[in-house]
């Protein structure tokens, strides 16, 4: 079986015949229309959208054969994938999560980091999640200044570290109260 890529999640059900809102992880909302039958992470359950329309920031949607509101609940948290030979080829510098997952993190110097662990997006734009060789893992702004380089064919993202990371002087950390020496 190919490597399947996460691309809606259902959530709550939406009125009594069947709908269900629909979270949508591609850049064009409506495309989990195109890609045919969707799958649960287990590949067993197939569903197909039937019908979809815009909401605030998600879509209502029907699958075919889920026509009332208990069946609708049932579905709640599902998360859809399709095979991933069925998605576009991304542009350059434009990359699917999935990718970069795993992938080696290093420094501009090459000194090993640690391994991409999640993207992620709490409404403010991607953070990319670095689980380092000892320590917390590390989040950091998925931007070109912090992310200067993404290589596929060699497996590793180049990390450079905001100074605030880098230099942490905790006799400098915010909040610590300055003594009459300090001045």
């Amino acid at each position: 079986m190919s490597a399947l890529v996460c691309v809606a999640r259902i959530g709550a059900a939406h009125g009594v015949r069947g709908a269900v809102k629909l979270w949508t992880f591609t850049e064009d909302p409506f495309a989990v229309r195109r890609y045919g039958p969707l799958l649960a992470k287990d590949g067993k359950r197939q569903f197909e959208v039937a019908t979809a329309r815009e909401a605030k920031d998600h879509l209502v949607a029907t699958f075919k054969g889920v026509t009332t509101r208990d069946e609708a609940e049932r579905l709640n948290g599902i998360e859809l994938y399709v095979a991933r030979e069925k998605l576009p080829a991304t542009d350059q510098d434009e990359y699917y999560h999935t990718d970069l997952i795993g992938l080696a993190a290093v420094t501009a110097d090459g000194e090993p980091l640690g391994r991409v662990l999640a993207i992620h997006n709490f409404g403010a734009g991607d953070i990319i999640e670095i689980a380092p060789l000892k320590g917390p893992t590390m989040l950091l702004p998925f931007s070109n200044a912090v992310v200067p380089e993404v290589d596929l064919k060699s497996g590793r993202v180049v990390i450079a570290l905001p100074q605030e990371i880098e230099g942490e002087d905790e006799d400098a950390s915010p909040g610590r109260p300055r003594e009459s020496g300090d001045l």
